[in-house]
């Protein structure tokens, strides 16, 4: 069997693509990236995905109008590219959904809360607001919902009394860059397996 195929889909500047592929080059995570994505033209991630020489595109919102018209794009262009997973890593758009439903539990999402806490965005400047002592990042698969699939892995980050929602957001990200490549690596390892909303971690 050849190494896990991933499909990296990111909307801004791309760090967790950037944790995933460094993950890779370290021989901590057993995969390869096929294409990365993006819903924009300007994303830094796809500069990082062509200094890195790996398959890029920009896949237009506005060239796919209409119900599940973006989201029969994207799946096309998984099986194009004969992606085993799909890795969301800061993509702004909430997956419709055809495309869930033709990638039933190989797509992966990283937030930056401890789900089911602040669900959706800004997450960061929510668990500032209501005084939370711990935060974190969650890593999970997708569903229908907003942030609402079977939970992978967590990490717990501390709430500082002086943290405002940029500075927590940095000490989260730190989490999410070894927790992403880490749950990535245990679907690579077949080792999860969804029983209802529970995500068993099988041993080796």
């Amino acid at each position: 069997m050849g190494k896990l195929r991933l499909a990296v889909l990111a909307s801004g500047r791309g760090s967790n693509l950037q944790a995933i592929i460094d993950a890779i080059a370290a021989g901590e995570l057993a995969a390869e990236i096929a294409v990365v994505i993006s819903d924009k033209e300007d994303a830094r991630a796809l500069e990082r995905a062509r200094r890195h020489r790996i398959p890029h595109c920009f896949l237009d919102p506005k060239e796919h109008p209409g119900p599940g018209a973006y989201d029969r794009a994207l799946v096309a262009l998984w099986r194009e590219y004969r992606v085993d997973l799909v890795a969301l890593a800061g993509f702004m758009r909430l997956l419709g959904a055809e495309a869930v439903r033709a990638y039933r539990n190989r797509i992966l999402n990283i937030h930056p809360s401890l789900l089911p806490a602040f669900p959706g965005l800004n997450a960061q400047a929510q668990a500032v607001a209501y005084g939370v002592r711990y935060s974190g990042c969650t890593v999970h698969f997708v569903d229908e919902g907003m942030d609402t699939g079977p939970i992978i892995l967590q990490a717990v980050v501390p709430v500082r009394q002086d943290d405002d929602p940029e500075t927590l957001a940095a000490r989260i990200l730190e989490e999410e860059h070894r927790l992403y490549p880490r749950a990535i690596q245990l679907f690579a390892e077949g080792r999860l397996e969804v029983v209802g909303r529970r995500v068993r971690i099988k041993d080796k």
